[in-house]
């Protein structure tokens, strides 16, 4: 059965005034999805990365029909394998999407260079698509995504999950309502990496062994990026320290922490972007141990122009901070009028500074939907309820697309000036190779 749901049908199902929904559905919420069950059936769902983060995404949808499962290390995979023993195993995901055709929806928890490959694989398919953060590894995969899922009317979410906290919502309906007044800056830092990075990983990669583990089929790890030998000091864990697999701090925690501003502040694409690194240059391999990224982001809907600064083992002034005693991570959003700071990656949680001025505050009505849970929320979209909020299209391709940028400027280690229409940096040729990266042999890719 092919249910439709259009605009007006996902603000009845919401409960919200269209003026109200318009906050995410800049880019045009899709009119109709993909072949689905109606919203009492269980939805046929297969698995792309089982091991790792993929384990805590399986609870989230055990509830459905699991019917497949890909992996390419079944060492990693074997806690979910052991769940499903009469469920198909297959590890390479292109021959588990033309092969198994019961397949309803798909979850993608690999690591971030084969993200775009699984989940455009599968929206081409016309199935729904969770995949995790930072949705794409870079930003002309994230551009493509969106675009992919749109044409292909199917329901998707990023794995950022405090979009479908209640908190982050009440947060950017606090923001919204004037409270801050006019925000200017936007403050965000994080205790990452918790992995070997620039110095630190070069050396590990030195000393790492060679021998791959047989339970792991190096080149389905690798993917579409270049061939190499297999080092420990890639996989399992510390892919994230090295360019072609993973996107570093920014990659691992903007789509969460960035999340709350960008969506209060309705902050879209930047006009342009740099970076201060650490040591003052970045190896061509891995990321720099720590920097801060500003983004310079236009007026835009009536909002005045605002910075942001992303601090990686770096914090913000702490003047601003008002006496507060930061944590490890955390968003300071600063009005004329006020600071908003939450401690949380996920923005679930916040105080309103200088505290004594807002000792009588009173949070303002809601005016955005209320979330019945992260995979909840996508799971109920590819049933033919409302999108949810972190779909590809309306809001997580965009958010991904602009949190990448940071890395572009960590990797040319200059100032870029941002055209997103084109997805160029005006003047800096150089950078084309880092919007689009090539795949080896076998995995091209023809938009």
């Amino acid at each position: 059965m092919v249910r439709k749901l259009n605009r007006r049908k996902f603000v009845q199902a919401s409960g919200v005034s269209a003026a109200a929904a318009g906050f995410w559905l800049t880019g045009g919420v899709t009119e109709s999805f993909a072949a689905q069950p109606g919203a009492n059936e269980r939805l046929n769902v297969a698995l792309i990365g089982a091991g790792g983060r993929a384990e805590g995404n399986e609870s989230g949808v055990r509830a459905e029909n699991i019917v497949a499962l890909c992996d390419v290390d079944q060492n990693r995979a074997r806690n979910v394998y052991n769940r499903y023993p009469n469920v198909t195993k297959y590890t390479d995901f292109r021959q588990m999407l033309d092969k198994q055709k019961d397949i309803q929806a798909v979850v993608v928890s690999t690591p971030d260079h084969t993200h775009f490959h699984a989940s455009a694989s599968a929206i081409r398919m016309g199935k729904h698509v969770y995949c995790e953060k930072p949705l794409t590894h870079s930003i002309w995969e994230a551009r493509q995504l969106r675009e992919l899922a749109a044409k292909h009317r199917v329901a998707t979410q990023m794995g950022n999950q405090g979009t479908a906290e209640n908190g982050l919502r009440t947060a950017v309906e606090v923001v919204r309502s004037g409270a801050l007044g006019d925000v200017a800056e936007v403050h965000l830092w994080t205790n990452r990496p918790i992995w070997p990075q620039g110095n630190s990983a070069l050396d590990a990669r030195t000393k790492g062994n060679g021998q791959v583990p047989n339970t792991l089929n190096w080149p389905l790890w690798l993917g579409p990026t270049a061939d190499r030998p297999y080092n420990s000091a890639y996989a399992p864990f510390a892919w994230r320290g090295w360019w072609d697999f993973g996107t570093g701090a920014l990659g691992d925690m903007g789509c969460h922490t960035m999340n709350l501003p960008f969506m209060a502040l309705r902050l879209g694409a930047p006009s342009a972007v740099s970076a201060d690194i650490e040591g003052g240059k970045v190896h061509a391999d891995t990321p720099p141990v720590g920097c801060t990224v500003t983004y310079e982001f236009p007026a835009r809907q009536g909002l005045p122009a605002c910075r942001l600064f992303w601090y990686e083992r770096r914090q913000p002034p702490q003047a601003l901070l008002q006496g507060v005693v930061a944590g490890g991570s955390g968003c300071l959003i600063v009005g004329n009028k006020g600071t908003m700071y939450s401690a949380s990656d996920y923005g679930s949680t916040y105080r309103l500074l200088p505290e004594a001025a807002f000792r009588e505050y009173r949070v303002p009505a809601p005016t955005l939907p209320r979330s019945p849970g992260h995979h909840a929320e996508w799971i109920r979209a590819c049933k033919g309820g409302a999108p949810a909020m972190s779909n590809f299209v309306d809001y997580s391709g965009q958010l991904a697309e602009t949190v990448l940028l940071g890395n572009l400027a960590i990797r040319l280690g200059r100032r870029i000036v941002w055209d997103s229409a084109k997805l160029q940096a005006i003047d800096v040729p150089a950078a084309a190779q880092y919007v689009r990266r090539q795949y080896r042999k076998g995995w091209e890719w023809n938009a």
